[in-house]
């Protein structure tokens, strides 16, 4: 195929190397120029044979949206735009809404892959019309993993990011448990090498995965994961993940869980602990700290 690629970061550059690997042809554009195939959407444009395809890979929300609306006017009847960022569902159907008033389809995918989707390929989950789809079929079969998996026609627009979402909502849960345990673990003192019991999980367990195999990796390169501050971002889909579950009366409570605790972490002394250790105090005489307790002393 023949396509335009905005966006050429991490994701974005890589994305565009395995597609020329597999053979098709792609401009892209960034801002950043030294990277860039073009010097404007509308350039890019302009080098795309018709019925043009665009794949656009930049950060979900304003971002996407001024692309996608300027894409808007510089296609016509019988193009495409894939949004393959992490955009929210709900903007991909209204996405879609506005494109088909002027005879252009959208499709939107949830990539999954990261840094290691050069090699290994990309986990993809679409949305969109059957016939969208198919135009863009070349560019998802030589993006996804070799093999029978690796890639899903979720359902109607919209189905691809919700999926991912789902998908990154179950991630925080799967970290979570993984980084409990290994606290536990280091905590006590009859087992000596952590690290190698977490590699022994690797195989014949049913928690191996490849997320457990990142952290084996981790603690290779960190022992102990010394100089690593506990704190940790979210990108917004496992706040939407745990939103959809109320909206729809599922309840999400590892998800939820996990979320949180990614918001406890950014707080060095958190107001609501101090909260819990002063009703403590005044119910059971516990004793206040002014500084953490040692160790994580629990009975304290």
């Amino acid at each position: 195929m023949h396509l335009g690629l905005v966006g050429l970061g991490k994701m974005g550059g890589n994305m565009r190397a395995r597609l020329r690997n597999g053979g098709h042809t792609v401009v892209g554009y960034d801002q950043n120029q030294d990277v860039s195939d073009s010097t404007s959407l509308a350039d890019m444009v302009a080098q795309l044979p018709s019925p043009k395809v665009v794949w656009v890979m930049v950060p979900a929300g304003a971002i996407t949206d001024s692309v996608v609306t300027e894409l808007g006017g510089l296609l016509g009847e019988g193009d495409l735009i894939v949004d393959g960022g992490n955009s929210r569902w709900t903007e991909d159907i209204r996405h879609s809404e506005v494109l088909a008033e002027k005879g252009i389809g959208f499709v939107d995918c949830g990539v999954s892959g990261g840094v290691w989707g050069l090699d290994n390929g990309y986990a993809l989950m679409a949305g969109g019309k059957a016939e969208d789809i198919a135009k863009v079929q070349p560019v998802f079969d030589t993006l996804k993993p070799e093999g029978d998996f690796g890639w899903v026609h979720a359902g109607k627009v919209g189905a691809g990011h919700f999926s991912k979402m789902v998908h990154n909502g179950i991630e925080y849960a799967i970290m979570q448990s993984y980084a409990e345990g290994w606290e536990l673990l280091e905590t006590v003192d009859m087992v000596e090498n952590v690290t190698e019991v977490f590699r022994s999980w690797k195989e014949g367990t049913v928690i191996r995965s490849w997320l457990l195999d990142l952290l084996v990796a981790a603690l290779d390169d960190k022992p102990g994961l010394e100089g690593i501050r506990g704190y940790a971002d979210d990108s917004g889909e496992g706040r939407w993940t745990v939103e959809a579950g109320i909206e729809n009366a599922v309840a999400t409570p590892a998800i939820t869980a996990a979320l949180y605790a990614r918001f406890v972490s950014r707080q060095d002394d958190s107001p609501a602990m101090k909260a819990v250790a002063a009703m403590r105090n005044q119910f059971g005489g516990h004793a206040l700290h002014t500084e953490p307790p040692p160790g994580g002393d629990a009975s304290k």
